[in-house]
């Protein structure tokens, strides 16, 4: 099962918003804590919807967490992020990949960068006045680029 993992998400309408996309492709979200939120948060039920129950949710206390839990594969992990060298476009993703996302200020936790920097991948932009997308936003384009052809 492909997974979207948000690190630290901090709007939860974002979270929200992704949730109801999981549910909508069969995907599990993964949160890394801490959460600029409560999970409980009426905000991320709203966006969400009422399919908020239907999310496939696992959340871990930090990354090393996650990482002790699930031990991922090199091949699994896809970083998001505006500065990565190869567009989503290129990559082959696995049935199990893991598309990762950091909080929506300041992104992913550099030293999480340092250990997979061979991982990272970002949504091409024709402006160069726009640094990002909304998270939502940019987890589901990410989300159907990597069931392409699988849907």
């Amino acid at each position: 099962m492909t997974a979207i993992i948000l690190i630290q998400p901090e709007i939860p309408g974002n979270t929200g918003s992704v949730g109801r996309t999981c549910v909508a492709l069969g995907m599990e979200l993964i949160l890394i804590h801490p959460l600029g939120f409560e999970i409980t948060d009426t905000r991320v039920k709203r966006a969400g919807l009422d399919y908020w129950p239907h999310v496939n949710l696992t959340e871990y206390a930090s990354w090393d967490a996650f990482l002790e839990a699930r031990t991922p594969r090199a091949e699994q992990l896809f970083l998001f992020e505006e500065f990565g060298a190869k567009s989503f476009y290129e990559p082959d993703y696995p049935d199990d990949a893991m598309l990762v996302f950091g909080k929506e200020t300041t992104g992913i936790p550099k030293a999480i960068i340092d250990r997979h920097a061979d991982r990272l991948v970002k949504l091409p932009m024709r402006s160069e006045v726009i640094r990002s997308l909304n998270l939502a936003n940019t987890v589901t384009a990410a989300a159907y680029q990597a069931l392409r052809g699988k849907l």
